[in-house]
């Protein structure tokens, strides 16, 4: 027999048995699982990465993609499965998603480089528990030290949770290392002077948008950017039923009584208010803003529209 064909017989052979492993290990985790109360939601998870790892077989990278991929299922479902109308992606506690974090851990842990895990528990783990979101994070620092982009997730989390001189740390630390961008030492500046401002905010969003390694993410950051457009619509909307108040001593009542205030305002960026069919004003997802008539204010529909409700 030829040596190219003993080759490629080899290499079919470790193919066949990496993808049999990985089933028979998918099997076995769920075989293992202990029986937990009624009261859980979730099963908890049997064993941890940092122990699987000595016993893959040198396919680690396949057993994190499949905690990966169940990370992802696992969050989707929990969506889904939601009773509730709305959920409020600030704070994802109601749904109960206690797993998520083990999951990701247990990812990284067999595969200490795998950003898109990494960035996608930084946009969500906030949401869960700031304290585990700063601690994966910072394993992530540990495990790619001469990665700035570790750096940027961390100061974003710290920037969620307001504490702007460690976000300004993070993004200092960060512009330190070799090939980091400029904006990272720039972030680091504006963090202490600017760092609840809604325009600080929007360079945030659309640098995760456009160093994100994932779709998950990269849609999760554009949500985010649709959520500044509107709150800035938002403001306008409301200036204007104001201007209109003092002026004809009432609540506006249509759409139609406010276009001459609206359209002698600015948006920022130069963008425009969209209408639909009907002449409503609509939000950057297409869903039709709420004119309160009573109390003179404007807000999402909460049933139509896709940006994220605080």
């Amino acid at each position: 027999m030829k040596s190219g064909s003993i080759k490629t017989i080899t290499a079919i052979l470790i193919i066949v048995f990496g993808i049999s492993g990985t089933f028979f290990l998918s099997n076995y985790l769920e075989a293992v699982t202990p029986p937990v109360p009624e009261s859980f939601a979730d099963e908890d998870l049997s064993l941890k990465g940092e122990k699987l790892k000595g016993y893959s077989l040198g396919f680690e990278g396949l057993i994190a993609d499949w905690y990966w991929m169940r990370s992802l299922q696992y969050i989707g479902n929990k969506l889904i499965n939601n009773k509730q109308t709305k959920v409020n992606l600030e704070d994802l506690n109601s749904l109960n998603p206690r797993l998520l974090y083990p999951l990701l851990d247990n990812a990284t842990s067999l595969d200490p480089r795998f950003l898109a895990a990494y960035s996608f528990g930084a946009l969500v783990l906030p949401a869960i528990n700031s304290e585990e979101a700063i601690t994966f994070i910072e394993k992530g620092i540990r495990n790619n030290p001469e990665n700035w982009r570790f750096y940027q997730y961390l100061g974003f989390i710290y920037w969620k949770l307001e504490r702007y001189e460690k976000a300004a740390q993070a993004y200092g630390a960060g512009s330190e290392i070799e090939g980091a961008p400029a904006f990272m030492k720039s972030m680091a500046a504006k963090m202490k002077s600017q760092g609840g401002e809604r325009e600080t905010a929007r360079i945030i969003y659309q640098q995760l948008y456009d160093d994100a390694e994932d779709s998950q993410t990269k849609e999760s950051a554009r949500l985010r950017l649709l959520e500044v457009d509107s709150l800035e619509e938002r403001d306008a909307i409301g200036n204007a039923l104001e201007e209109f108040k003092r002026s004809a001593g009432r609540c506006a009542s249509s759409w139609n009584e406010l276009y001459p205030l609206l359209l002698r305002t600015k948006l920022p960026n130069g963008k425009d208010f969209r209408l639909d069919d009907s002449g409503n004003i609509i939000d950057p997802t297409g869903a039709p803003y709420v004119l309160d008539k009573r109390v003179c204010t404007v807000s999402l529909d909460a049933e139509k529209t896709k940006i994220p409700l605080r």
